[in-house]
């Protein structure tokens, strides 16, 4: 009986934990998916688009001619008296109208010493935003790996803890009949039973695990808490990383780290530009105008004019209460603080890499302990078990071999989930995870 229902649960937990997940998922799909829909990326994107839409506008800002065409026409209809000096008689005239027409084009044009530093910091912004994206991408690439690798991890668990319980059902269908044939107390029956129904409980508590882990998994993936898929069940350790490699591409490849340059950057060109705004300003304009009247009263009848104007001149800031030199001492200020900025970000970056790497030696120097620690637990649960089948072993010696054995399994998944998983982050702070190098361009794949 006890065999029967432990067939029917785990066949209920199977069907909730693989329904609907005939189709497989490895972890470069999973990436590709996220690439697609994540969310997070797609405003980065978007953010890429309107900063190069601020760089074209700015050129036309600041390096193109503004133009203006005007076209008016007027009528009006009025009752005139007019006196004249030859005639003293007035003159009236009852709805004299009178019709008008003009049209102008206008161009102004004023070249500021200014306007080529602007045109470099507004490029230099749109890198930054495109950074920005990049590290949307690399941070999406790696969580949905230690996302994928974690439900790996769990799907793992969950089959120890599906041995476990197989040996505790073993245990006590022994218990059961060494009770029934009374060649042991009932005691030792009821122990078995209650370690049997505290694996079950950790079985059943795994499973709301792996759950949680696939709804954070489409999370990042962009798509139905509901979908489920077939994933590996290993997980693999790469080659061993160097940590002199990973430092040298973290200061050429971090795009963090780059955009704290290209920040100092800025703030030198907004000094610049300002030092810039103190020299003269040309402006030129021209334009063409035709005029023509047409009026019934008055001496001229019709005026007609038509032709070019143009002309120009120069401007310069003589005195503006300071406020130009607070800017400048502002800008000053702002270039130095970015200056800081790269430098802590700097020691910082070192310091995190240091840190992920000290944890990934330690788990890699663990790994060859945890696999003969293992061994030896499994084969000190298998004699356990014999032992307690043939009666010369209590069970508090096999569940002890027991608890051993799922603890040194346990442990050994972890050492290598964490392994991965410091490999994942190493990569990213070394701008190696997604992007061969920060010039890169972003092609992402697309949906349609």
């Amino acid at each position: 009986m006890k065999n029967l229902s432990l067939l029917l649960l785990m066949s209920i937990i199977g069907t909730s934990l693989f329904a609907q997940s005939n189709e497989s998922l490895d972890l470069e799909k999973a990436i590709t998916i996220g690439l697609e829909k994540n969310l997070n990326i797609k405003i980065a994107v978007e953010t890429v688009e309107i900063q190069e839409g601020n760089q074209r506008i700015g050129s036309g800002d600041y390096l193109m001619p503004i133009v203006d065409a005007t076209y008016t026409r007027s009528f009006s209809n009025e009752d005139v008296e007019q006196v004249f000096a030859t005639d003293p008689n007035p003159r009236t005239i009852d709805n004299a109208q009178s019709r008008s027409k003009n049209f102008s084009v206008v161009g102004i044009y004023g070249f500021r010493p200014e306007s080529f530093i602007v045109m470099k910091r507004l490029g230099v912004l749109t890198e930054i935003s495109e950074l920005d994206a990049k590290i949307a991408v690399e941070n999406t690439v790696a969580n949905i790996s230690s996302a994928y690798y974690r439900l790996v991890l769990e799907l793992q668990r969950y089959e120890v803890l599906k041995r476990t319980l197989e040996l505790s059902q073993a245990r006590l269908n022994i218990a059961e009949a060494q009770y029934s044939l009374g060649g042991a107390g009932k005691r030792d029956f009821l122990t078995a039973e209650v370690d049997y129904n505290s694996d079950l409980s950790l079985v059943l508590g795994q499973e709301q695990v792996i759950q949680n882990a696939r709804v954070n998994l489409n999370e990042l993936m962009a798509l139905n808490p509901e979908e489920q898929f077939l994933v590996n069940d290993t997980i693999t350790v790469g080659e061993p990383l160097l940590l002199q490699n990973l430092v040298e591409n973290a200061f050429l490849e971090n795009k963090t780290y780059l955009i704290t340059q290209r920040q100092e950057n800025v703030a030198f060109l907004q000094l610049k530009e300002l030092r810039a705004s103190r020299l003269p300003v040309i402006n030129l304009n021209a334009s063409y105008a035709t005029n023509t009247s047409n009026s019934d009263a008055g001496i001229l009848i019709q005026n007609q004019r038509s032709g070019f104007n143009y002309g120009g001149n120069v401007a310069l800031n003589v005195f503006n209460g300071f406020t130009l030199n607070r800017r400048i001492q502002n800008a000053k200020v702002q270039q130095k603080i970015q200056g800081f900025a790269v430098d802590q970000y700097e020691i910082q970056l070192r310091s995190d890499i240091h840190r992920a790497f000290n944890t990934y030696t330690t788990n890699r120097n663990l790994l060859e302990v945890e696999q003969k620690n293992y061994a030896v637990a499994k084969e000190s649960s298998e004699i356990a078990l014999e032992r307690f089948r043939l009666g010369i072993a209590s069970y508090l010696e096999f569940r002890d071999a027991q608890v051993n054995l799922l603890t040194a399994e346990n442990r050994l998944i972890t050492s290598i989930f964490n392994i991965k998983e410091q490999e994942i982050e190493l990569r990213r702070l070394s701008g190696k995870i997604f992007f061969d190098n920060s010039f890169e361009e972003l092609n992402l794949p697309s949906e349609d």
